[in-house]
C-alpha cells in the first residue's frame, strides 16, 4: 500500500509534469500547480522538481523584478501606499480575482479605487512550513520597500488562511533581521485565519496516530504522511521554526507553540466567517458553540479566527472595533464578497490616509 501511495503520487507528477513546460501561463495551469504545491510543495523543492514554485512578488500573474528602475516600469502609476496580498493554502496569487453578476472582484482592485493602494500580489509555495516562507517574504517585502519608485508613507498586508500566518511569521523575522520595512507597516488585515490551527488537520493526524499503532494498519498511515509540512503547520497554527523544529509532524503533540503576540504599533484587524445566518445578530446557544469551535466558515472556527484562545497567553489581543463576522458566508467566499470589501474599506480608510 505504501508502495502505491508513493507510485500514485509519481504518475501524477509525471502527468503534471507536461504543464510545467508551457510558455504560457493560465489560470488553469496556475491553479493546478498551486494545489500541487499546497500538498507536496516540500517534496517538490527538496528534489529540485521543476514543478516546485519559487516565491516572488507579482502584479497580473507576473513576477516584478525588485529593482527601482523595473519597478517604475512596470508600475507607472505607484503610489505611496503599498497593499500586499497574502493567499493561502493550495492557493496563488490569481485567485483573489474572481467572478460576479458585476463583473470582476477583487479586493486589491477594490482598495485601490476606493483608498489610493497599490496592490501586489504573493506568490508562493504553500507546502513549506509557514516560519520559511515568512522569512523569505520578510526578505522580499524589504527588496520591494528599497526599490519602489516613491518613498512608501503606508504598507498593508491583505492576507488570507495561512497566509496570514506567513505573514505574522514575517513580521517576526523582520524584526529579528533588523529589517526596516516594518516601520512602514500600517496595517495588517487576517482573513479567515487558523490562528490557532484548523480542525480538519487535527482529524487527519488523528487518524494516522491510529492507524500507526498497528502493525496491520500502519502502511496505511503512510499515505496520510504524504501531506505537506504547510499542512502540517495547520494543526496548531504554527508561526516560528521552534514550533516544530523539535518534533515529528506526524505523531501526535500537544499545542507547544512559543506565544507570539501581534506586532505592536500596528492596526491588525481579523475578519471571521460563518455559514450559519445569525438572523438577529444572537445565536442560538448550541448552534453558538458549533459556530465558534467547529463549524466555522468550514474550515476554520471562529474562536481560532478571531485569536482567541483559552490561554490567555496566545489570545492575540484584536481590539474589539477590528473583529467582524461574515454571517453566512463559508471560507473561500472571503475572497470575493462584496460585505468584506466594504470591511476592509471601513477599516483601512482611517489609518491609510496618514
Amino acid at each position: 500500500m505504501t508502495r502505491l501511495a508513493g507510485g500514485t503520487v509519481n504518475a501524477v507528477l509525471s502527468r503534471a509534469a507536461l504543464l510545467a513546460g508551457e510558455q504560457a501561463s493560465s489560470p488553469q495551469r496556475e491553479a493546478m500547480l498551486s494545489a500541487l504545491n499546497g500538498v507536496l510543495g516540500d517534496q517538490l523543492l527538496e528534489t529540485a522538481n521543476p514543478l516546485a514554485i519559487y516565491m516572488s512578488l507579482r502584479r497580473e500573474g507576473k513576477s516584478l523584478t525588485l529593482e527601482p528602475a523595473a519597478l517604475a516600469r512596470r508600475l507607472p502609476d505607484a503610489t505611496a501606499k503599498v497593499l500586499v496580498m497574502v493567499h493561502g493554502l493550495c492557493m496563488n496569487d490569481l485567485q483573489w480575482r474572481s467572478e460576479s453578476p458585476t463583473g470582476p472582484h477583487d479586493h486589491g482592485e477594490q482598495l485601490a479605487r476606493a483608498l489610493g493602494y497599490t496592490p501586489i500580489y504573493l506568490h508562493y509555495n504553500t507546502g513549506l512550513h509557514t516560519s520559511d516562507n515568512g522569512r523569505q517574504l520578510a526578505g522580499l517585502l524589504e527588496q520591494l520597500l528599497l526599490a519602489w519608485p516613491q518613498p512608501v508613507k503606508a504598507l498593508t498586508l491583505l492576507a488570507h488562511s495561512m497566509g496570514s500566518l506567513v505573514a505574522r511569521s514575517a513580521c517576526h523575522h523582520a524584526a529579528q533581521a533588523g529589517h526596516a520595512w516594518p516601520a512602514q507597516l500600517k496595517g495588517l488585515v487576517f482573513l479567515g485565519t487558523p490562528h490557532h490551527g484548523a480542525p480538519l488537520e487535527r482529524v487527519g493526524n488523528w487518524v494516522d496516530g491510529v492507524l500507526g499503532r498497528h502493525a496491520v494498519t500502519r502502511p496505511l498511515a503512510k499515505i496520510g504522511q504524504v501531506r505537506s509540512a504547510g499542512i502540517t503547520d495547520l494543526r496548531h497554527g504554527h508561526v516560528l521554526e521552534s514550533d516544530w523544529q523539535a518534533a515529528d509532524r506526524f505523531e501526535r503533540t500537544p499545542d507547544a507553540r512559543q506565544a507570539l503576540p501581534l506586532p505592536a504599533g500596528v492596526d491588525c484587524y481579523a475578519v471571521a466567517a460563518t455559514t450559519l445566518a445569525l438572523g438577529d445578530g444572537r445565536l442560538a446557544p448550541v448552534r453558538e458553540a458549533l459556530s465558534r469551535n467547529l463549524v466555522g466558515d468550514g474550515l476554520v472556527p471562529l474562536e481560532s479566527a478571531l485569536g482567541r484562545h483559552e490561554d490567555p497567553r496566545h489570545t492575540l489581543a484584536f481590539a474589539p472595533g477590528n473583529q467582524w463576522i461574515a454571517q453566512g458566508m463559508n471560507h473561500m467566499e472571503l475572497l470575493k464578497r462584496p460585505e468584506v470589501t466594504r470591511q476592509l474599506v471601513h477599516w483601512l480608510k482611517a489609518p491609510a490616509g496618514g
